[in-house]
């Protein structure tokens, strides 16, 4: 055995003693006996293979919102999962965009808990993948463990089937959940969710959210130094797209013309060019449209706590190396980089579209371009206040030709650090042995506001031991044999959510 082999050997046994150690230990307040645990413990090795065949399965059979691939499947296979885990009810709920999915575990307990998932995944092209993004192969990855590689492995459908796994295991040593679950899920939340609230105010899901003492989202949410973070809300997000065309104008060529002509035609895409520059300041890193920032709410003395802890915490080289960069913006310091993450509402151009992008030149003058852009918004920001700021200052600066083409988006969400959702996750995290802090908000987003925000006003958040990386990426992965000292494999995170379920009901 060559001695990288054997490092790797090592790294696995001490990944495993690792997990071997979150399954053993127990949150204190749990209401389960040592023997009923040791059985659940043994249920989950038991059925370790068919949840790994359950994950391939999923990703094997991809949802994808943004080129309407497979969308009706991917609602019917997420019901059957559902059903599958032993939710007595499931049924798919139409909307005006991609249905969603709604189901019921009734277990004769006293509290009813929520769970949000998503069955759609990102876009992928294949060629700048090393393995087939819909093969779901366990490889082994150095330094890592056992991985699961493929599109949605990490985002979502990796701690989600864990979830699912956790019901299983339950099931198979014949006990019921000691809560009772409503389960949401959405096909469009990679397109920023554009119709989810119309699954969540059906006359038939709402009733029975109302009831739910709180909702997670089911994530991967430990650092490779086996860190978890938990936020306490997350952005709001805002999908759109800028079109700049010759016809909206009045001005450039009717269709692509030979680009001599640009001595004396104008240029939709230059047009463009001058409004995206008018969002943001000379550097674009500071958005400048009028009335940004006038309902933005500075961070709390608690907030600004966080962002010192998460600073003296978390590792910054392993922040740049995980995000891939070698400096910061303005080359501020990591407690800054971490305090302007959490703060600040964002512009970003996500694409550029138009014109000829082939090998060579063609030499055209482009009759229609667009840029593809996402809003980040912070408390107290509104999704509908800043369209409406968009584009009135898109007019102002004259832009008002620009078409504004909004395919979904969703408010900030935030939770509070002493609701259930939160406190019962800080309480499981330290019976497993996890080092746990809390932080502001995820700078990422997801449409937790449906849930948060008004009718329901219910604690929101996000929950899950495990790894992953390559979200939205090629080479997404998911943990499934850890080599990580600290960090949980699949068969510890399913345990993770086993106590997380029992905490909330001895927190009811």
């Amino acid at each position: 055995m060559s001695e990288g082999s054997m490092m790797d050997r090592r790294l696995l046994l001490q990944g495993a003693a690792a997990s071997a150690v979150l399954l053993a230990q127990g949150c204190a307040t749990a209401q389960v006996s040592t023997n009923e645990r040791t059985a659940i413990t043994k249920a989950i090795a038991s059925g370790h293979n068919d949840t790994v065949s359950r994950l391939q399965q999923w990703i094997a059979n991809p949802s994808i919102a943004a080129e309407n691939r497979n969308m009706p499947g991917g609602a019917d296979y997420m019901k059957k999962l559902a059903l599958d885990a032993g939710f007595q009810h499931a049924e798919v709920i139409p909307t005006d965009g991609h249905p969603g999915v709604f189901a019921t575990m009734d277990n004769g307990a006293k509290t009813w808990f929520g769970i949000y998932f998503m069955y759609d995944v990102k876009q992928f092209d294949p060629a700048e993948w090393t393995s087939p993004p819909l093969e779901a192969r366990v490889i082994d990855k150095p330094g890592f463990g056992k991985v699961m590689m493929g599109r949605g492995a990490v985002n979502q459908k990796g701690p989600q089937t864990a979830f699912l796994a956790a019901l299983h295991a339950l099931r198979a040593v014949g006990k019921k959940p000691p809560v009772n679950l409503v389960l949401v899920a959405e096909g469009e939340e990679e397109i920023a969710s554009p119709h989810f609230h119309q699954v969540v105010q059906n006359p038939k899901v709402l009733p029975a959210i109302q009831k739910c003492v709180g909702i997670i989202i089911p994530s991967a949410s430990q650092a490779r130094s086996g860190q978890v973070t938990i936020s306490l809300g997350a952005k709001g997000a805002v999908e759109l797209e800028l079109v700049s065309s010759a016809e909206k104008w009045g001005r450039g060529p009717a269709q692509d013309l030979h680009s001599s002509q640009k001595a004396r035609v104008d240029s939709p895409a230059w047009h463009l060019v001058s409004a995206l520059n008018s969002l943001v300041t000379p550097d674009g890193n500071t958005p400048a449209i009028e009335g940004w920032f006038e309902k933005v709410r500075p961070l709390t003395a608690r907030e600004q706590e966080l962002v010192t802890i998460a600073a003296q915490s978390t590792n910054e080289s392993e922040a740049k190396a995980s995000a891939g960069v070698k400096r910061w913006i303005d080359d501020l310091d990591y407690r800054s980089s971490i305090e302007r993450l959490v703060s600040q509402p964002t512009v970003n151009i996500q694409g550029l579209v138009g014109g000829y992008t082939g090998p060579g030149g063609k030499t055209i003058l482009p009759t229609r371009v667009l840029a593809k852009i996402d809003l980040r918004l912070v408390p107290n920001m509104t999704r509908e206040d800043c369209i409406a700021k968009l584009k009135a200052h898109l007019a102002k600066h004259g832009f008002g030709d620009i078409d504004v083409n909004v395919s979904g988006g969703y408010d900030p969400t935030e939770t509070a650090e002493d609701s259930q959702v939160i406190q019962a996750q800080l309480a499981v995290l330290k019976a497993a042995g996890a080092p746990a802090s809390l932080y502001p908000r995820n700078a990422g987003s997801w449409p937790g506001s449906v849930f948060t925000g008004p009718p329901l006003k219910i604690p929101a958040g996000q929950f899950g031991l495990g790894y992953g990386q390559g979200a939205h990426a090629p080479d997404e992965f998911y943990l499934i044999e850890s080599a990580i000292p600290k960090v949980a494999g699949l068969d510890a995170v399913t345990m993770g959510f086993v106590d997380y379920l029992y905490e909330i009901a001895a927190r009811s």
